[in-house]
């Protein structure tokens, strides 16, 4: 059967939590939550819970080998780097990077890792994404929104057309949505179960109808959870498009085109979302994936669900699709 790549699973670094308690405030701050003892906050709302899979790799490996996973690609989650100003953002950038790139070198058959950079600094995040390559960095994240700034913000052009000029595959990871206390987000979690939903969907809405992809034509961009509501709503996008002059005074070309372009992880968590997935999106373009630390992650799960999927899909996105938009 094809190896078993998971291109969206989490790692953290104590050095990178301890930078954020110190500089996280007021927007993060780390204290007790109803899941753990310490807890991310964001804008007071529970945003992320470290767990002791973060931060460990001989651990990791111990669980991929249970749930018969070949090879992780690991990033950073959420709040990503974006906090604390030039410096500390750089800083942060630079400890998770070099932390990631000593762990492929231990476990050169196991992991692969993709970047970090400070995005609202183009200045310093251009440097960094070379330096990471020349480490091996075989990818980059971005979150959905950078300091409630759209990916298409003019102020990122530098460093999207330094990623596209490499061909690089960018992960695009949900964050909170601007506006989170506005939208009463703050109880029940919702934030994990609907507010990353909406980001990643409202960041990729914004970039088809921007006619993005048509200035960066290499960039792969990787929607994570399976598209967020994307599959679910490419026929409401196109009539939209189709009747609305607003949705086309930048691009001629539909979002059901566009859907295909982009790649998707397989981070959910029912079997018809990821049939709705490879449906709008195409098996060449689904890559297993598990969320794995998080606590809603999933290794197992996640990879029984692709191991379901017909003989020619089941290989594609077990694997297939990863070792060749990675070019592993």
């Amino acid at each position: 059967m094809m190896q078993s790549i998971d291109v969206h699973t989490h790692m953290l670094n104590r050095d990178w939590l301890e930078l954020l308690r110190q500089h996280g405030k007021p927007r993060f701050e780390l204290r007790k939550s109803l899941d753990a003892a310490e807890g991310i906050m964001m804008d007071g709302a529970p945003f992320m819970t470290p767990m002791p899979g973060h931060f460990d790799y001989a651990y990791r490996i111990e669980r991929m080998n249970e749930a018969k996973v070949d090879m992780a690609i690991v990033s950073l989650t959420c709040p990503n780097v974006y906090f604390g100003g030039p410096e500390i953002s750089l800083k942060a950038a630079k400890i998770v990077n070099d932390s990631m790139a000593a762990a492929q070198k231990t476990y050169p058959s196991r992991i692969r890792w993709i970047c970090s950079l400070p995005w609202e600094y183009p200045e310093l995040a251009v440097p960094e994404l070379a330096r990471c390559c020349d480490q091996g960095a075989v990818g980059v994240m971005v979150l959905a929104n950078i300091g409630n700034r759209s990916l298409t913000d003019e102020l990122f052009q530098p460093i999207w057309k330094a990623i596209d000029d490499r061909g690089l595959p960018v992960l695009v990871h949900p964050t909170a949505p601007a506006g989170t206390p506005v939208m009463d987000m703050r109880q029940f979690n919702l934030i994990a179960s609907i507010g990353f939903m909406f980001d990643t969907s409202l960041a990729f809405a914004r970039i088809f109808f921007d006619g993005f992809l048509d200035r960066y034509p290499n960039l792969k961009l990787i929607a994570s959870h399976a598209g967020g509501t994307l599959p679910f709503l490419v026929g409401r996008l196109d009539q939209c498009f189709n009747n609305m002059n607003a949705a086309r005074t930048k691009t001629q070309t539909r979002p059901s085109e566009y859907l295909r372009r982009i790649y998707y992880d397989a981070v959910t968590y029912r079997p018809e979302a990821l049939g709705m997935c490879i449906d709008v999106g195409g098996a060449d373009k689904v890559m297993y994936g598990s969320d794995y630390p998080h606590n809603i992650g999933d290794m197992v799960g996640c990879l029984k669900r692709v191991d379901e999927l017909p003989a020619t899909q089941r290989d594609a996105v077990r694997g297939g699709n990863a070792r060749r938009i990675f070019r592993l």
